[in-house]
């Protein structure tokens, strides 16, 4: 089987997708279950903004695949648990994927699976353990025809911002895309670089594998929807937005100002009056 019929769920004729995150509640950290404190009401938002897809844990995709109708978005099921979110890293770092994940994927009629390929630093065990993650749950998709959605993440050390905070080097983060490309990727959702204008470096290392880029921390409206804008400027395939859609104060018309953006091409300004007043 190929991957060919989910790819064409996710993409638009255009080649661009928009991945709601809302699996934050996998993690185990406090900070991450604001706004998503009432996971059916969270998806049912999200749901009627449209996006392309929503990215869910095992638990919690029923409350996207329970609602009736054939047009709602694809579902992206996360399939690893990680205990590396918090402001002091534990003794013991692991990230865990749920057993016979594709399968799971497959009965939960998903359009694709996402797993992390982490690097933080001195810790090449956690490395190595996402490396084997990724080999197996690629063995598995090319049996099935799932589509795998590799995470490239360089976090900085815990000491020098205080947990979760993501390296922005864009030499460390083309090397980690690149490996996760070799390692099969058929979607890489990487990070946006310190320099933004130098991210389609990102998108050419990726080698014709579409690179959605992820949101990360909460930002004010001017800042994402601006980098968004630059992002899809340089060649980014869509983005992965959690927290700057489901913490916003109005996250039905931030994430229908994000597709304009993805899908249309539209301006930043254009996008804030869409974010502000709720027009198209």
């Amino acid at each position: 089987m190929t991957t060919k019929a989910r790819l064409k769920r996710m993409f638009s004729e255009e080649g661009k997708c928009f991945d709601v995150a809302i699996d934050h509640g996998f993690f185990n950290e406090h900070s991450f279950l604001a706004s998503i404190e009432d996971m059916k009401q969270a998806v049912e938002t999200v749901v009627q903004a449209n996006p392309d897809c929503i990215q869910l844990s095992l638990g919690q995709a029923k409350h996207l695949q329970d609602i009736p109708g054939k047009h709602k978005p694809g579902l992206v099921l996360r399939t690893d648990a990680a205990n590396i979110y918090g402001a002091r890293l534990p003794r013991f770092l692991f990230s865990e994927i749920i057993d016979n994940a594709i399968e799971h994927a497959v009965r939960l009629d998903a359009v694709a699976v996402c797993v992390n390929l982490l690097l933080l630093p001195d810790q090449p065990e956690l490395h190595h353990q996402c490396v084997k993650n990724v080999m197996k749950l690629k063995s598995d998709a090319e049996r099935y025809g799932m589509v795998l959605m590799v995470e490239p993440l360089v976090m900085l050390p815990n000491e020098v911002k205080g947990g979760y905070m993501v390296d922005g080097d864009i030499n460390k983060i083309m090397p980690l895309v690149r490996q996760a490309v070799e390692l099969g990727a058929d979607i890489i959702k990487a990070d946006p670089c310190d320099n933004i204008e130098e991210y389609h470096r990102v998108i050419e290392v990726a080698s014709g594998v579409p690179v959605l880029v992820r949101g990360g921390g909460r930002a004010s409206d001017e800042e994402i929807v601006n980098r968004t804008v630059r992002l899809m400027g340089q060649g980014a395939s869509g983005i992965v937005y959690g927290r700057n859609v489901i913490q916003h104060p109005a996250p039905a018309r931030m994430t229908k100002a994000l597709m304009q953006v993805v899908h249309k091409g539209v301006s930043a300004e254009m996008a804030l009056s869409i974010l502000n007043r709720g027009g198209v």
